[in-house]
């Protein structure tokens, strides 16, 4: 074996821990393999032998490059960062076996705590992602940012207080959340409202991106009331409901005969719908990996 090979083994024993970072920083599955395949671009045109920490550097370049993007979105964005895009969900079967995506979903990454991190500012974000979520010291964040590790401290505890406020706690139990969310589906498709009041928090958020019908936006609909009214509409959809883990959570790929029509992420806390968080856009979800999702209902 060359020594570029014993590279490339060496990168790929952090490849699904620098995707993680990746996307918890972005949002965005795309953009997150882009910025891993761009660490070990770098990576070949450096001197490897002289690192002593392989995967601290990697997560330093990928974390660097991860910034840079979102310092890019926040100049390009009119809107407010959390009406503007909806994170790409991960999708996969009730069983996640693949390690990659196992990694991607560790420490309950929900979709809807997913949109919360899309309303931080870029330096809040890295500072927040890196510590809370990978436990980087605080002063090995710092060079990246540019600031000292007092106030790397002070970024991470304001998008702390953020998050904490904002992205509600899934039920541990999987299987509870289904039974929920089933409840939810049944409730719509027999078209009885209170029954669809009664598994919603009151103040459940509904978060919709329909894609080219609004673009650059979402639309978000509030209350119980309001939101069992809005499913009640859609009551004909219950026959092309699959089960599926979105972002590890109990969630559906509304789908008939292959073709994806939306995938809905559900966040239950104790035992009641707290947030809905829906991806409608056609283009986006042509490139969801969705294959067997329907095949298992």
């Amino acid at each position: 074996m060359d020594e570029h090979e014993l590279l490339a083994g060496r990168f790929e024993e952090h490849r699904a821990h620098l995707k993680a970072v990746a996307y918890r920083m972005l949002g965005s599955l795309g953009e997150a393999e882009d910025a891993v395949q761009e660490a070990w671009l770098r990576l070949g045109r450096s001197d490897a032998g002289a690192v002593e920490n392989l995967g601290g550097w990697l997560t330093t370049v990928v974390s660097r490059l991860c910034l840079d993007t979102l310092r890019s979105r926040a100049t390009r964005r009119e809107d407010p960062l959390e009406t503007g895009f909806m994170p790409d969900p991960v999708v996969s079967r009730e069983a996640v076996t693949d390690p990659e995506q196992q990694a991607m979903l560790a420490d309950s990454v929900g979709l809807a705590l997913m949109v919360v991190l899309e309303s931080l500012s870029p330096a809040e974000r890295l500072s927040f992602v890196l510590h809370d979520m990978f436990a980087v010291p605080f002063d090995e964040i710092a060079p990246m940012l540019e600031k000292s590790p007092a106030a790397v401290r002070q970024l991470a505890s304001r998008a702390r207080r953020r998050v904490q406020g904002r992205a509600p706690v899934p039920d541990p139990d999987l299987g509870a959340q289904r039974r929920v969310v089933d409840a939810f589906f049944a409730a719509a498709r027999d078209g009885d409202f209170e029954a669809l009041v009664s598994v919603l928090h009151p103040d459940i958020v509904l978060r919709s991106d329909g894609g080219a019908a609004r673009p650059g936006r979402m639309l978000v609909i509030n209350g119980a009331r309001t939101v069992a009214g809005q499913a009640l509409m859609f009551s004909g959809l219950s026959p092309f409901v699959h089960p599926a883990l979105i972002n590890g959570a109990a969630g559906v790929v509304v789908s008939a005969n292959g073709r994806p029509m939306s995938v809905m992420a559900f966040t239950v806390t104790d035992g009641l719908i707290v947030s809905i968080d829906s991806i409608g856009d056609p283009d986006r979800l042509v490139s969801l990996d969705l294959a067997g999702i329907e095949a298992d209902s």
